[in-house]
């Protein structure tokens, strides 16, 4: 791996657990006992009174032969003062305060994200000086907004405030409950803590490149049997029954005959079987999960799949990797969002196994009108597994995402100029 790729923002948090899973093991282990009292410790204070903590103890340390410095006068007056705080934060307790914290279902890669946080009060006092400690992020967030501080809570009041950050890594994200404390008189110390109930569960999505053709074969083939739940927009159907009228039915459809024999309109029913039906490949050899080619590539295939969508064609999104997935969308079957859920967590994996791929494609190549092959390296393997498609009479369009260097055997799309498609939104032809 070269050194330019690494990502120097991860070995900030390599002792932190990423995932919601470790960390909730991690609170369950032996050693989190010590950890967790002091770092609880820690936080009993405000920025202000962590400051005045750490002075504390550097006083400590300066003053330990009292015969020879008069620095544990100072020390002396500190703990005091921290004393003194910590005693005042019990008379400050938030009660009858509730705090609620929500997010989106999904969120765009690089894009701001709001998080909502409601603190209500249900009870009969006015509470000041209220601050809402926000979540741990890891390395691959930050806050954009500031520090939330609500000055008055009155009785029966409602404050709701906005959280703004930004998340550089797709995939799923977790972030644990949010939590309000007072600030206590000398302004040193917190009152207990109260946390809203959950934390919240989000999808970083790719952005989408402002793709505005694709160039691929529109040519129907047909489906044996249909497509299930697909909406009809072309001639070739085939009658598959009657059902009752409902508002907005063609007229042209209603049977005549099956009305006046069962004394209410019912209408045909039919199933088309001609889609014009496009397979998109996405190959996740050679990737990681940080680097800039790899996510241009996911980004490419966004916008490739939320232009094609606009038209009548079906899209079949088959992610490879050491697993096949696929999804089908279009014509009222899914949605761009369900593809944007699918590439939020593909991962790369090493190797490229063309038998694997050709006895997973076997079955569906009859159906498909073109397939679209995404890559981030060609070689002769896959100019071989290209070439098996278009011997079974099924155009294949080949795309190349690179840095710099010019491919050999496919169309090249570079990462800069898709960067360039998802933030300027300049126009991009595939």
């Amino acid at each position: 791996m070269r050194f330019s790729k690494l990502n120097l923002a991860k070995l900030n948090y390599i002792l932190i657990p990423s995932t919601k899973e470790e960390r909730e093991r991690f609170q369950k282990s032996r050693s989190r006992v010590l950890f967790l009292f002091l770092l609880n410790f820690f936080f009993l204070f405000s920025r202000e009174g962590r400051v005045l903590l750490l002075c504390w103890m550097l006083a400590a340390a300066i003053s330990i032969n009292i015969g020879f410095t008069q620095y544990y006068v100072v020390w002396s007056v500190l703990s005091g003062l921290l004393l003194a705080s910590l005693l005042l934060r019990r008379g400050v307790r938030l009660k009858d305060v509730s705090l609620s914290f929500d997010a989106p279902q999904r969120v765009t890669l690089g894009d701001p994200v709001h998080f909502v946080v409601e603190c209500r009060n249900q009870g009969k006092l006015t509470h000041q000086a209220i601050r809402i400690e926000r979540p741990f992020l890891l390395w691959d967030g930050s806050y954009l907004s500031p520090r939330v501080f609500i000055e008055n809570l009155g009785p029966e009041e409602t404050c709701s405030c906005s959280i703004v950050a930004k998340f550089v890594a797709r995939g799923e994200h977790y972030l644990d409950a949010v939590s309000a404390r007072a600030l206590a008189p000398l302004g040193l110390a917190l009152s207990p803590a109260i946390f809203s109930q959950r934390g919240v569960q989000f999808l970083v999505v790719p952005r989408i490149a402002n793709v505005t053709h694709v160039d691929v074969d529109t040519t129907q083939k047909y489906q044996p049997g249909g497509v299930a739940l697909a909406s009809i927009m072309g001639e070739s159907r085939e009658l598959i029954g009657v059902r009752p009228y409902r508002p907005g039915d063609p007229i042209r459809d209603i049977h005549a005959k099956t009305w006046a024999r069962i004394g209410a309109p019912v209408v045909l029913e039919y199933r088309q079987e001609y889609f014009t039906r496009i397979g998109i490949i996405i190959d996740t050899d050679q990737g990681q999960s940080d680097d800039p080619v790899f996510e241009s590539m996911l980004s490419l295939a966004a916008g490739i799949v939320a232009q094609l969508s606009r038209g009548e064609a079906l899209l079949d999104l088959l992610v490879i990797g050491e697993d096949f997935h696929q999804l089908t969308l279009g014509r009222s079957l899914g949605f761009l969002e369900q593809a944007l859920d699918l590439l939020a967590c593909v991962e790369p994996k090493q190797g490229f196994r063309s038998e694997f791929l050709q006895s997973q494609l076997r079955g569906h190549l009859s159906r498909l009108s073109c397939i679209v092959v995404l890559s981030m390296h060609w070689d002769k393997e896959r100019q071989q597994f290209s070439d098996w498609i278009e011997q079974r009479g099924i155009r294949c369009r080949r795309v190349n995402v690179i840095e710099k260097n010019e491919p050999e055997y496919a169309t090249s799309v570079g990462a800069t100029m898709i960067k360039v498609a998802e933030i300027q939104k300049e126009e991009l032809v595939v």
